[in-house]
């Protein structure tokens, strides 16, 4: 079985940092939080991810299909119905995000403070 290399996310040329880069992005986070309890129709992911566009939610699905995160089922049935659902691997990826996503409501006062000095410092 061929060894496979060391991935560091800190080297320019890592491959590994594209998953970093899908991953970082906010649309993504709140999608995978949203999807973590049960498969949701599109409609019902948009109500629940406020304020994403439906154009970015399909790009953002389609991404998190392509990188195996996101399962897409169709129904055929008249009017078709689509739902998503994370994957196994999309599972592995919550926890994390969750927490971020936690951390941010936990600690949006002093960020927003911090921002305020800073702010005011800059200021001439």
């Amino acid at each position: 079985m061929p060894q496979l290399p060391a991935f560091d996310v800190m080297t320019a040329t890592c491959p590994s940092r594209t998953s970093l880069a899908r991953i970082a992005n906010k649309w993504t986070a709140m999608v995978v939080i949203a999807l973590s309890a049960d498969r949701m129709r599109f409609r019902d992911l948009r109500t629940t991810v406020d304020g994403i566009s439906a154009k970015v939610l399909t790009e953002t699905l389609r991404d998190l299909e392509r990188n195996g995160i996101v399962t897409r089922h169709v129904y055929a049935e008249v009017p078709p119905r689509v739902e998503y659902e994370l994957t196994a691997l999309g599972h592995t990826l919550h926890g994390p995000l969750q927490a971020l996503g936690l951390w941010a409501e936990e600690h949006f006062t002093e960020v927003l403070a911090a921002r305020e000095s800073y702010d005011a410092r800059q200021r001439p």
